[in-house]
């Protein structure tokens, strides 16, 4: 498997929700979008047109199980699905739940915030974070 040294997602220290051989998923600590998961592909590639069909499409099979996971445990109003690469060139895809009160809505996440979610909103959120993991878990397992 091709790893680049200095690569932050070939070095993942970030706890794992699900290690498959291909790709892992991790839920992102972000304190303001409780939720927010990653789909990582392991090899370091640096576009989806980089893998093979049977790699791309087991690939895009894995960002809708998660989808499905945080629209399931979360309940959110709509979910963003990205795959951007611009800041780390390793192939991987956001999957980030969305609310009418989060703090960039309607905008995308990485822009200047519109306004702050109240705490609470936000602790009960991440209360459902361990629901999330086993849910995501559970979709990997079958």
């Amino acid at each position: 498997m091709t790893k680049l040294a200095g690569c932050e997602l070939c070095e993942l220290a970030a706890p794992e929700v699900w290690q498959g051989e291909k790709f892992s998923v991790i839920i992102v600590d972000d304190a303001n979008y409780p939720g927010f998961c990653r789909v990582i592909w392991r090899e370091h590639v640096r576009e989806m047109s980089e893998l093979s069909r049977e790699d791309r499409l087991q690939l895009n099979e894995a960002v809708y199980q998660v989808e499905l996971a945080v629209r399931e445990v979360m309940q959110p109003l709509k979910v963003n699905v990205a795959s951007l690469g611009n800041v780390v060139p390793h192939l991987h895809w956001h999957i980030i739940p969305r609310y009418a009160d989060d703090a960039h809505f309607p905008a995308p996440v990485w822009t200047q915030a519109a306004r702050q979610t109240d705490e609470a909103i936000l602790a009960a959120r991440r209360a459902l974070l361990p629901g999330l993991a086993a849910a995501i878990e559970k979709r990997f397992k079958q």
